[in-house]
């Protein structure tokens, strides 16, 4: 686990279209993902190959998105989507971010990391996603352990 790099951009960039591919994801390509490789975390295996990623998107001076949260499938079930979120919250905390929310099609997964269902009235530029769910999460309270983990 850990912040990604130029060199994840080809991982990073393939791991998000296979969900895309999908619908299940918003597609990203490797010029955003180049642009944006500081706010993404990833999880890699011993040769350097992108297992699961999560980048932050900022909002607002305290508020975050959670975006393009994905594990590649031949890892699911270890525990990664759970790593980089809490990587990318760590993130966000130490940018000085109060709030996190993401807008999801997995309010399961989300719900079992501490999220709650929000109004996605609170973010008007989502709402040409009616088919996902708004979930949001305060940090407040857990900045030095959310900081320390970064």
């Amino acid at each position: 686990m850990r912040r990604a790099r130029p060199a994840d951009v080809a991982g990073i960039s393939a791991l998000v279209a296979e969900w895309a591919a999908e619908a299940l994801l918003l597609p990203r390509s490797a010029a955003e993902v180049a642009r944006a490789v500081e706010d993404y975390v990833v999880a890699v295996d011993g040769r350097g190959t992108v297992l699961a990623c999560a980048a932050l998107r900022e909002y607002s001076p305290s508020l975050a998105e959670l975006t393009s949260v994905a594990v590649s499938r031949a890892a699911h079930g270890r525990g990664l989507g759970r790593l980089v979120v809490h990587a990318v919250e760590a993130l966000a905390a130490v940018r000085g971010h109060d709030t996190v929310f993401a807008h999801t099609l997995q309010p399961e997964f989300f719900a079992a990391l501490g999220y709650e269902a929000t109004d996605r009235a609170a973010y008007p530029e989502k709402r040409a996603r009616p088919h996902t769910l708004c979930v949001r999460r305060a940090l407040a309270g857990e900045p030095a352990a959310l900081a320390a983990a970064a």
